[in-house]
């Protein structure tokens, strides 16, 4: 699920401005926030760790280290630079309602409710914080009443007796999928992976995906279920794709760009290609680099073109290269490495030429 960053750029670039503290940190808190507005997290965090070691009683200054934090995915330590804002100063609620975003895609889904509880009594107007504080509380309602079945790769949580054949199967699927996976890739996750099975209202309104989206993955695999046992071969590729999203996370818990994490999934949901070659045969060429980001706003034409041609650019790096060697490139980029020099010590050859030779 994608971290939902409020628009704090320029409204704290121009508080900033006329802020009481010393020029040149004044100057590094502008430099930081601009960073963070054309997408540059890791110069922003360069710029507030600087200020802060000026200026280490100023919340908006930890504001923007763990907004620039949130967006590499230093989950804990966003957790702790908004907390410390907050500290700081407790009328900040835009890190309130971040800390709540955070706290939710770190598995807290109790410390985000109660951080949200408080946001929305402090800000009574916001009709989108009180909107993601109700979602939030029909996910733990409906989660405190599910069953659940686990191996010690896997617990499944699904709702109810009457889905418990639903959970066998998907539990025996997602086995397979762990073996064959890891086994290509020489890894394999570093600790039992949760999974939810839901109907398909459930999935939409918890997950809020796309409606051509089969399933999802924000550190929980979360799967719609309806019909399921009417076509294994399908179910077996929803929760193989899913899988990869969990194991890519172990890899790398940042720095992967879409292409690359979306293209291993569909690479290896099943052995059949033929669909997205056939997709990529009958549409004009996409480059790679254009693939850097998020999918879930295309429309459905688009996002089929998009992933099959990450699935046959990724198919291509695990013929070429090897599945270790595309693990590797991961467990790379998520230690912070350039992406252009991980690919090259991997793939042995530059990205560009592999994306002109693509």
């Amino acid at each position: 699920m994608r971290l939902v960053l409020i628009c704090v750029i320029a409204s704290l670039a121009a508080a900033s401005a006329s802020a009481q503290i010393d020029p040149r940190t004044a100057l590094l808190e502008r430099a930081g926030f601009e960073a963070l507005n054309r997408g540059d997290a890791a110069g922003a965090a360069a710029a507030f760790r600087e200020a802060i070691a000026a200026d280490p009683k100023n919340a908006r200054l930890y504001l923007g280290a763990g907004t620039a934090a949130a967006l590499e995915r230093r989950d804990a330590d966003a957790k702790d630079a908004f907390a410390r804002a907050l500290a700081l100063d407790p009328k900040l609620t835009r890190a309130r309602a971040l800390l709540g975003q955070i706290q939710y895609r770190m598995g807290d889904a109790a410390g985000a409710i109660r951080t949200y509880e408080t946001l929305v009594a402090e800000t009574p107007a916001d009709g989108d914080a009180h909107a993601t504080l109700d979602r939030w509380r029909r996910e733990a309602d409906l989660h405190d009443r599910m069953d659940r079945t686990l191996d010690e790769r896997f617990t499944v949580s699904f709702e109810g007796p009457a889905e418990a054949a639903l959970a066998t199967e998907a539990l025996a699927s997602l086995d397979r999928a762990y073996w064959r996976i890891g086994q290509l890739l020489g890894a394999y996750p570093d600790k039992p992976v949760p999974v939810v099975l839901y109907t398909t209202e459930q999935f939409r309104d918890v997950t809020r995906s796309p409606s051509w989206a089969a399933g999802a993955y924000d550190g929980i695999i979360r799967v719609p279920m309806r019909g399921a046992l009417d076509n294994h071969a399908e179910l077996d590729r929803v929760l193989a794709h899913e899988f990869t999203h969990a194991l890519v996370r172990t890899l790398a818990p940042r720095g992967v760009p879409t292409w690359l994490n979306e293209g291993l999934a569909s690479a290896v949901e099943s052995d059949d290609l033929e669909w997205a070659r056939k997709r990529v045969a009958n549409a004009p060429p996409v480059p790679l680099r254009a693939l850097q980001n998020g999918f879930s706003r295309l429309t459905g034409a688009q996002a089929q073109v998009a992933y099959a041609t990450s699935a046959t650019a990724v198919r291509r790096l695990l013929d070429e290269a090897g599945g270790v060697a595309v693990a590797n490139l991961l467990r790379d980029l998520g230690a912070g490495a350039a992406f252009d020099a991980a690919f090259l010590r991997r793939i042995q050859r530059s990205f560009a030429d592999f994306q002109a030779g693509f």
